[in-house]
């Protein structure tokens, strides 16, 4: 369903009709993007925790681009509470919250990629939900704002 929102006439004289995103897709891709910003927010905070203690399921002897894996806990800790704030800000429909979600998201995928070491196959499903989240909010983030 596309809403008519004006026209604009063309070089050679044609009349051109604009339409504006369907508002159901931009509420549907925010309330999206706030539930994976959640989800990859807990992930962290898991993988975080996990990382501070030296779980016996992480890597715990890989070599890591600097520090070492509890270094990394700590810093996957501090991006998930980032998240999970975004997370309640794109719900409450806050601009702060778009923007906030996008940095998270574009930070923690840098973190997973740097990540990899220690859980490979969880930060490549983090990183990918990161990717989500940063298209869900960079073309629907400024439309059909709505609450939830």
């Amino acid at each position: 369903m596309s809403t008519h929102t004006g026209t604009a006439t063309t070089p050679n004289g044609e009349t051109q009709y604009r339409h504006a995103e369907d508002p159901e897709k931009a509420a549907g891709w925010l309330l999206f993007a706030g539930a994976m910003v959640m989800i990859a927010g807990f992930l962290n905070l898991i993988y975080g925790i996990a990382g501070i203690g030296n779980a016996n399921w992480l890597e715990a002897n890989s070599a890591y681009v600097f520090s070492n894996l509890k270094t990394w806990g700590w810093i996957v800790t501090i991006v998930g509470v980032l998240q999970l704030t975004a997370a309640f800000s794109i719900w409450a429909g806050n601009e702060y919250g778009r923007w906030i979600g996008m940095i998270s998201a574009g930070l923690n995928s840098i973190v997973m990629l740097m990540f990899i070491p220690a859980y490979p196959l969880g930060a490549l499903a983090v990183f990918a939900i990161d990717v989500l989240v940063i298209y869900g909010l960079a073309a629907y983030g400024g439309k059909g704002r709505t609450t939830y």
